[in-house]
């Protein structure tokens, strides 16, 4: 049994119906919070990433979730999410891990906000607004070390650090990095990076403030206890996904699924031998074939090119997406599941029954990884928090 709790990502209005709903699970939210706490110790930081709207979960009911297993440092990319959660009564550090513009500065200094630099501008525009505003502000100074994106290369950190010191109201509190191959088995690049993350770490010995480094994300952490430096960082796996298909049986993690996607038959209908479905007769029907219209399609996050493999389940068995997906709309064949009519459930993400479909099998499906399969759904579609009753 659930109960269902709001809806709260705004896709509707008040009471309005929709025939499609992502369902998201509180308790597994704190569920999968816990277990990264148990993984990594009492001691070790953690910063609950809740970027992207959660992955798709949620921003602000997320956090808040993560804050009731005992979160007290959340991950956002820009400014404005910051400020949601402030406005939202969160009170832990918020890092802001995109970094800051002219304005963004003034938010994140009057919003008590960690910005990531990286580029003089941040610190000239951080530097004023904080002496403007009579405080000192932390700074997490984010480097390079192979990502390829977003951060100093090695050779400008020391020229960096001296900008910094120009601004007396502005203090070093973090060095931060990013592995891109930590989820790839059996490869020596991240060992690799993470010495020369360490060297980076050795150069910076001034300011005598308290510093967090840190570089391990979900995958990092689970494969790598000593990069776990002073804090780590999940992000996939506090929705309830792995990394990478491998790390489900080599991580101690037990994580729950987040995310359930459903909607609802909105017909039956049989068909002859030779007929075609959908645009382009991409399939034509080998036998007499029942179908049942389902009210998804690619402005639901529901991909086109999952055309001939996808699956959902009805009645907790599993029947083949038929035809081209469209807009809206969807047909599953039903042939072989006897009494599915209009109004039954249809679930895409999640379990119903006996039946189960991950998010996994959808980003295999769909040429891509979970992560953006769970930003899909949750981003097009009407989020019910849910809490399960005893």
């Amino acid at each position: 049994m659930r109960e269902v709790l709001r809806c709260d990502n705004g896709l509707l209005g008040m009471g309005t119906p929709s025939w499609n709903r992502v369902e998201i699970d509180r308790a597994a939210l704190r569920h999968n919070f816990r277990q990264v706490r148990k993984l990594v110790g009492p001691i070790m930081g953690i910063l609950a990433v809740v970027k992207a709207d959660a992955y798709g979960h949620g921003l602000i009911p997320a956090a808040q979730a993560f804050a009731e297993a005992g979160a007290t440092a959340f991950g956002v990319a820009e400014v404005e999410e910051g400020v949601q959660l402030r406005q939202a009564g969160i009170t832990g550090q918020i890092v802001v891990m995109l970094g800051v513009d002219r304005q963004g500065a003034a938010e994140a200094v009057a919003h008590d906000l960690t910005p990531v630099v990286y580029t003089l501008e941040a610190l000239e525009s951080l530097g004023a607004q904080a002496a403007k505003g009579g405080c000192r502000k932390g700074v997490q100074i984010k480097v390079d070390v192979g990502m390829g994106r977003l951060g100093l290369l090695p050779h400008e950190i020391e020229p960096f650090l001296t900008a910094l010191r120009r601004f007396p109201s502005l203090y070093l509190s973090g060095i931060v990095s990013h592995f891109p191959k930590a989820d790839v088995e059996g490869d020596a690049t991240t060992d690799k990076q993470y010495a020369l993350f360490q060297e980076l770490l050795a150069r910076v010995q001034d300011g005598g403030e308290a510093r967090v480094n840190h570089i391990a994300n979900s995958a990092t952490l689970m494969r790598y206890p000593e990069m776990r430096c002073d804090l780590v960082r999940p992000g996939i796996s506090l929705y309830g996904c792995y990394p990478a298909d491998w790390l489900r049986q080599a991580s101690d993690l037990d994580l729950r699924p987040v995310m359930r996607f459903a909607t609802t038959v909105l017909q039956v209908k049989e068909v002859p031998a030779g007929h075609g479905i959908s645009y382009g007769y991409r399939y034509v029907t080998e036998r007499p074939t029942r179908l049942a219209v389902l009210p998804v399609g690619y402005a639901d996050g529901y991909l086109r090119r999952m055309a001939g493999k996808a699956e959902v389940l009805l009645a907790g068995q599993r029947a083949l997406v038929r035809g081209m997906i469209c807009m809206n709309a969807c047909m599953a064949d039903v042939t072989e599941i006897p009494g599915i009519k209009a109004g039954d459930e249809a679930v895409l993400l999640g379990r119903q029954g006996a039946g189960e479909i991950g998010a996994e099998e959808i980003a295999r499906w769909s040429d891509t990884i979970n992560y953006e399969i769970l930003c899909l759904f949750g981003s097009c579609n009407r989020q019910v928090y849910v809490e399960p009753v005893s």
